[in-house]
């Protein structure tokens, strides 16, 4: 449905009482070690080699599309150079730029004392501290320097100076705290994009003294909703449309109308043009009304991907957005149980898909915890699934990370798994103190990964058929469900443990 009369209601400030949120808090303030741990690979050195070659260079027309599936693995766009959303790229499969430190060590810890708040959760009120799923924070270079920004449970935005950890901005302050990741406007326009646990998603200018919001969506402005109105996932901008999910269980788009004011500063003016219910009847029948959109679109040729905590994937098909042809449905599996990790395409278009273990429906236990689709094959996209529930409330949190052959998958008891991407075969097992909701990073063949412990990993995926050995780690403090942030040399993560933390 194309949503005029939506759009109003967008625009009307309404105070709302937050319903309970489906995960539960991990502890709050503890004591902050700062050791770093490096362990000495083994290493041998390969031959240097001199060759000459003669190459043809043959020029490729642009891709016809939104969303260029081999494009899958780099960086968006050229224009900014950064980590600008969840995972970086429309496909959720970008994970930064090197180097990666080789003895890394805290350089900077942000703030001064910890980032706490209150917010409700099952009804009760409880004090949330630090960063959370998905957590990740933005990093992007703007005017000389390395700008960093983040949402965190201090019931804020907070723009760093990443090489300080200093203040380049003042605070933003939203009305609850911020589960989810920023996003960075990817085409050079000064805009941070965020949803927050009271009630809206905004766009938030960053070219004047302070972050200054220019609009925001209410999860309240369409109807039906089904669940709450929390916004967790992070929005992907294209072609001046954003593309969002929301706990209120709809899928948004909104033509942004990027500019800039007679004074020169930026501006928008907004208009949801397309939304549409995550859900339909045989899966509110299947498993009740629980179907919240928590995780991050992804987007991959002309179909905009995303999953509910319903456990329905779906792919919506936007070739004709921009010429008014309203978007349709073209992909439906149904998992059987809550799925809140972004789904990850390949460069062959293929779903890589992280399902919790919460429900104990007999689909979630044919189906596995860990699923590859070919939605080419809409009748039976099924091409493998692996198993990871060990008991209820288990399952996958995290997003998958691909690193050529290979899928990285975390699970909630902090098993971490090495499954062959063409077979589904498990080629290792590692066990970390879990949960482990944080994503995998990789870059530059080191893997990154946050244990609930507090400890931040280095593992070398140089050689990917045997379980990577550990090159480093350093001790932050605090559970790390947040998705560390990676560009040249820095590295920066949250903890629950109150703080934020630059490394380098």
């Amino acid at each position: 449905m194309l949503a005029g009369a939506a759009l109003l209601g967008a625009l009307l400030l309404v105070s709302v009482v937050i319903p309970p949120s489906t995960r539960g808090p991990r502890d709050s303030a503890s004591n902050i070690p700062t050791s770093t741990t490096t362990v000495a690979p083994t290493t041998t050195p390969a031959p240097t080699t001199s060759t000459t070659t003669t190459t043809t260079t043959t020029t490729e027309p642009p891709y016809d599309g939104w969303v260029d599936p081999e494009t899958s693995g780099t960086r968006w766009g050229e224009t900014v150079e950064g980590l600008l959303t969840f995972r970086g790229n429309p496909t959720r499969t970008f994970y930064g730029e090197g180097p990666i430190p080789e003895q890394p060590e805290i350089i900077w810890r942000f703030p001064d004392s910890p980032m706490c708040s209150p917010s409700s959760s099952g009804g009760e009120v409880i004090t949330w501290c630090g960063t959370g799923w998905t957590g990740q924070p933005s990093i992007f270079e703007k005017d000389g320097r390395i700008w960093t920004a983040f949402g965190a449970y201090s019931r804020a935005i907070h723009v760093l100076d990443a090489d300080t950890g200093e203040r380049i901005l003042p605070d933003f302050p939203t009305g609850d705290i911020i589960k989810g990741s920023v996003t960075i406007d990817p085409d050079g326009f000064p805009l941070l994009y965020t949803g927050s646990r009271d009630n809206f998603y905004r766009v938030i200018a960053l070219d004047r003294d302070e972050q200054v919001e220019l609009w925001k969506l209410s999860a309240s402005a369409v109807s039906p909703t089904l669940w709450n109105n929390d916004w967790d996932g992070a929005g992907l901008i294209i072609d001046d449309h954003l593309f969002i999910g929301g706990e209120n269980s709809q899928f948004h788009i909104v033509k942004l109308n990027r500019g800039y004011d007679p004074d020169g500063l930026v501006s928008v003016d907004p208009e949801l043009v397309f939304n549409a219910p995550g859900w339909d009847d045989e899966l509110i029948g299947a498993v009740g009304r629980n179907v919240s959109i928590e995780n991050s679109v992804a987007i991959s040729g002309n179909t905009v991907y995303f999953a509910n905590s319903g456990g329905l994937v779906q792919g919506w098909d936007i070739t004709g957005l921009t010429d008014g042809v309203e978007p349709t449905r073209v992909f439906r599996y149904w998992a059987g149980d809550d799925i809140d990790a972004s789904i990850v395409i390949d460069d062959e278009g293929m779903l890589y898909v992280g399902v919790e273990y919460e429900r104990g429906t007999e689909r979630s236990r044919t189906e596995g915890q860990v699923i590859k689709l070919d939605p080419s094959r809409p009748d039976d996209p099924r091409v493998w699934g692996v198993d990871a529930r060990p008991r209820l409330d288990s399952g996958v949190w995290a997003t998958p990370g691909i690193v050529r052959d290979l899928i990285i998958v975390p699970t909630d008891t902090g098993e971490i798994l090495g499954i062959d991407r063409a077979t589904g075969e498990v080629r290792w097992r590692k066990q970390l103190p879990g949960p482990t909701w944080s994503s995998p990073v990789i870059v530059d063949d080191v893997w990154i990964e946050g244990d609930c412990s507090g400890v931040l990993h280095g593992f070398d995926v140089s050689d990917t058929t045997i379980d990577p050995p550990e090159l480093w780690s350093v001790e932050l403090g605090g559970c790390i469900e947040s998705t560390p942030a990676v560009w040249r040399g820095h590295i920066v993560v949250g903890t629950r443990s109150g703080y934020v933390y630059g490394i380098g």
